[in-house]
């Protein structure tokens, strides 16, 4: 049994015209990411999907994409992304993959998961850090809380958090202090973060240890859709 995350799929099995394939370093992603999944990953691993999981505008349009990771071997653990307009409240999204018999897939959402019995997959998605955007700092603070509802409830419960979000807590020279305060609090000893893209971008990416905390970089193209064992 293995722990593995991968972010950033951007499927568009159910939207053909929305395929990733027109940009540099994404061609025949789908089907990359599908052969090198079913190399490397078995029925008893789990899967951490750290946000923008499809282009679907709801549900019903992502359905044709969740079947497709329904699938593949393995649990799969999703967050949200900042593309992920299916997202609607959990127990929309539970009944949804209840009714369509998705059960490899859960939802991470202010809460966590037990895995072996000594670590907890916590997490959100996250969000840019704009001092004086009134409205990024609602959408931040909001994000904070659900961080800290999801490493508390796994320390309460004597597991090890380990972390995934779809933003980087840090990018650059850009520091999200109100985030990385969670990870200091609580001891997070490791974080894993999608969202950017490109060669440029990768680059200027956190990457190893960093005051205590290892960060990894899993946006699929920067993995080359290859998911990244972690334990």
């Amino acid at each position: 049994m293995s722990l593995f995350a991968i972010g950033d799929l951007h499927l568009s099995f159910g939207i053909p015209n929305k395929t990733m394939d027109i940009f540099h370093g994404w061609d025949n992603y789908q089907e990359l990411l599908e052969e090198n999944w079913t190399r490397l990953i078995s029925a008893e691993d789990t899967v951490v999907l750290a946000g923008d999981i499809s282009w679907g505008m709801s549900l019903e349009q992502a359905k044709v994409d969740f079947a497709f990771i329904n699938a593949l071997p393995g649990k799969k653990i999703i967050l949200k992304g900042n593309h992920d307009y299916w997202w609607t409240t959990k127990k929309k999204m539970d009944d949804f993959l209840e009714s369509e018999g998705f059960s490899t897939i859960s939802i991470m959402h202010n809460n966590f998961f037990d895995y072996d019995g000594k670590y907890a997959v916590c997490g959100t998605r996250g969000w840019v850090n704009i001092p004086g955007e009134k409205q990024d700092e609602k959408v931040l603070a909001r994000e904070v809380q659900r961080l800290e509802t999801s490493v508390k409830a796994a320390a309460d419960a004597g597991l090890e958090p380990l972390v995934f979000m779809h933003y980087p807590p840090i990018f650059a020279n850009n520091y999200n202090y109100d985030i990385l305060e969670i990870l200091y609090r609580y001891k997070v000893k490791l974080c894993c973060y999608g969202h950017i893209h490109g060669q440029r971008g990768h680059k200027l990416c956190v990457q190893g240890v960093y005051d205590d905390i290892d960060f990894h970089l899993i946006s699929s193209d920067y993995l080359q859709f290859i998911p990244q064992k972690i334990l």
